[in-house]
């Protein structure tokens, strides 16, 4: 690598055919010996993105690599808060994929916004709730600026995805929260509770009715109603 890294015919930015830079591949691959070697080199950029706006960092990230994310945040020159082309920060990938080690690491940024949604609306907060990763919504929700109950461009709350997807660990800790709706609808008019149902979430039906006050002419009759059989197929997504 350094012998290579020496000769003026070697470009150590090219993209590969896959569009990622050496940095973006080391990153991701966590080989922290290569990392250093080429943050070490003037010539390499160490915001580099490849065809989709992603960083080393962000691959980094995206892959749980925490001693990478600690190596790369220990430069000035690193902004944590770059997003790719779908507006997925670094911190929105760590949370995405449950990593706790890499979300507390660049909570102390400046620059990474906890808040901050991509372009479907989606925040780093929701993405851990609707994949059930508690260690990380439970981090998130010790931060200043977090909206727990921020929904995305479907009107889709933090709780409508974790009861969608049946994380009842989550579920049980945002109904324990003064500033989570229980019963805020989608813009379809689907409540958390209803979709829990549709989807054969007892665990998580069973929470959201111990939470809210359903009426038999109102959650109540849509929850019975999804949980009868009569919506079994859903091609929302």
């Amino acid at each position: 690598m350094k012998l290579l890294l020496r000769r003026d015919d070697v470009n150590p930015n090219k993209l590969d055919m896959s569009g990622q830079t050496p940095l973006s591949q080391a990153a991701y691959d966590g080989r922290e010996g290569m990392v250093k070697i080429l943050l070490g080199w003037d010539e390499v950029d160490p915001n580099g993105m490849d065809g989709g706006g992603r960083t080393p960092l962000w691959w980094a990230a995206y892959n749980g690599q925490e001693r990478v994310v600690g190596i790369l945040l220990g430069r000035d020159d690193v902004d944590p808060g770059m997003t790719d082309v779908d507006g997925h920060s670094p911190l929105w990938r760590a949370a995405y994929g449950g990593h706790s080690g890499v979300v507390k690491l660049l909570l102390e940024c400046d620059d990474a916004n906890p808040d901050e949604p991509d372009k479907d609306g989606k925040t780093p907060f929701l993405q851990a709730a609707r994949n059930g990763h508690l260690g990380v919504v439970e981090i998130l929700l010790g931060q200043d600026g977090v909206n727990p109950d921020k929904p995305d461009q479907f009107g889709r709350t933090p709780l409508w995805w974790a009861a969608r997807n049946g994380h009842e660990g989550v579920v049980k800790v945002l109904l324990g929260r003064s500033d989570v709706n229980p019963d805020e609808p989608d813009g379809g008019g689907r409540t958390p509770l209803s979709e829990a149902a549709s989807r054969g979430r007892e665990g998580a039906v069973k929470l959201l009715l111990g939470g809210t006050t359903p009426t038999p002419t109102g959650q109540m009759r849509t929850a019975i109603h999804y949980s009868s059989g009569l919506r079994q197929e859903d091609t929302r997504g």
